[in-house]
């Protein structure tokens, strides 16, 4: 097995690379996927969040309100730090259980935002990096996912700076261009990946 580290700033484009790698075969852990788990309606770790947060941060229907909570921890890292305390655990318990179950011959990527922040690179064969400018990164969030730029701009602040992870990159996915560029980019690594996971070691 060749466990791989995905990171990337938001708004790089780290889901699309994750996406891509699925398609060739990889097996992929998606830690936000995990982190959305963990506060599902009914679950512990909603009810934590409700204890520390207070009921504003739930809609009408007693689910999470996430603008709503990323607006409170995004703008204060004691707050962030108070969340991640609460979604952490679960979704390293529960990633540990899907990296365990991949078969023994897989490439299992692990899309997590936050590696570099946590430090978590020295847990995986290779890192990979979706890098992405600045200003590109804060263009998608304003158009694509529709924030507003403050908020676009407190999330990024919150991440480790651009060339942090650009240094704890072993691999360095540059998505600039188009979806083309980023498939064939992705290829490569694709594989890059594959010689490695069946090479000797």
């Amino acid at each position: 097995m060749l466990t791989v580290g995905l990171t990337g700033g938001i708004g790089a484009g780290k889901s699309e690379v994750a996406r891509l790698l699925a398609a060739h075969g990889a097996v992929v852990v998606d830690a936000d996927a995990l982190a959305r788990e963990a506060l599902a309606p009914g679950s512990d770790g909603l009810a934590q969040v409700v204890d520390a947060f207070g009921p504003d941060v739930l809609t009408a229907d007693a689910s999470l309100d996430r603008p709503r909570l990323g607006r409170i921890v995004f703008a204060n890292p004691e707050q962030l730090a108070r969340l991640n305390a609460i979604v952490h655990p679960y979704v390293g318990r529960r990633s540990q259980e899907l990296m365990a179950a991949a078969p023994d011959d897989a490439i299992v990527v692990y899309d997590v935002p936050l590696l570099v922040e946590n430090d978590l690179g020295a847990g995986f064969d290779v890192v990979v990096v979706v890098d992405a400018p600045d200003q590109a990164r804060l263009r998608r969030l304003t158009t694509v996912r529709g924030m507003t730029e403050t908020d676009a701009r407190a999330r990024m602040a919150s991440q480790a700076p651009r060339s942090a992870r650009l240094a704890a990159g072993d691999e360095i996915v540059v998505n600039e261009g188009s979806l083309d560029d980023l498939e064939d980019a992705v290829t490569g690594l694709w594989e890059r990946l594959s010689a490695r996971a069946s090479g000797p070691g």
